[in-house]
């Protein structure tokens, strides 16, 4: 036999066996039992008031229900406060399985120097395109003050950028034993 007629009969091979399904031990699975998957989910009707527990139609006990909270029966209803800060809100939004992150910090303040620049960067352009959609005749000191602003505000704010090392680093950047 060739090489290309193995590589023919193994693609043969797996295209008849597209659709098979796939026939584990569960002694091949690297995994415990209680981390497969159910071969088909549990439909689930949920019904949530202050007053009533959630229900299922598929367990009526309401186990396989994540519970406000964490709990489950009584101790979980939505009415309840469990003390926890991730817990669910007032609005009804349960919460289980969200990350909510930490408000972000503050944004640093800047100086009036770069507040300028910012604003030259983009003011210039803005005012040609105000210009021209307006059909506005501009002479030619208006038309390069626009892109002087501009190109003065993209310097200043490159030239205060400041890729270069802290200047507390000392002489030697190199690596310490």
């Amino acid at each position: 036999m060739t090489p290309q007629s193995d590589e023919d009969e193994v693609w043969r091979q797996i295209v008849a066996s597209f659709n098979d399904t796939a026939g584990h031990d569960s002694a091949d699975q690297p995994w415990p039992d209680s981390e497969n998957l159910p071969a088909e989910p549990p439909r689930r009707v949920i019904k949530q008031s202050d007053e009533e527990d959630l229900l299922s139609e598929d367990d009526p006990a309401g186990d396989l229900l994540d519970r406000p909270g964490g709990g489950s029966g009584a101790e979980g209803s939505a009415g309840e406060d469990s003390g926890d800060e991730d817990s669910p809100g007032e609005d009804g939004d349960d919460g289980e399985g969200h990350y909510v992150p930490p408000p972000p910090p503050p944004l640093p303040r800047t100086d009036a120097t770069t507040k300028i620049a910012w604003t030259a960067l983009f003011g210039g352009p803005a005012y040609l395109l105000l210009s021209a959609a307006l059909n506005w005749n501009l002479q030619g000191w208006m038309l390069f003050t626009a892109v002087a602003a501009f190109v003065g505000g993209f310097v200043a704010l490159v030239v205060r950028m400041g890729d270069g090392p802290p200047n507390d680093s000392g002489w030697d950047d190199g690596a310490v034993i």
